[in-house]
């Protein structure tokens, strides 16, 4: 739920999450139907997924921003070591 919230609050939108965790496994059966003619289109499938909670953003637009530009900072640091040659083991 942590790294679900996180989000929304980052994107600033809202998150659902699947009722079934087995999201790829699932993924995959529905578009191996769809391609043998299981189910007929997208609209079915809509109708089995289930959504099992949805996460709504609660943080701040300061704080969002804020977080940001640490993260910006943070890639930008990095930038310095990307021509430096990595040590042999």
């Amino acid at each position: 739920d942590y790294l679900m919230q996180f989000q929304a609050d980052i994107l600033g939108k809202p998150l659902e999450r699947a009722a079934n965790l087995e999201t790829t496994a699932m993924g995959a059966a529905f578009l191996a139907g769809l391609a043998v003619g299981f189910w007929q289109d997208t609209d079915e499938l809509k109708k089995i997924f289930k959504i099992g909670k949805r996460f709504e953003p609660q943080m701040s637009e300061a704080r969002r921003e804020n977080l940001y530009a640490g993260w910006q900072q943070a890639v930008a640091a990095t930038q310095l070591f990307k021509h430096r040659p990595l040590p042999k083991a």
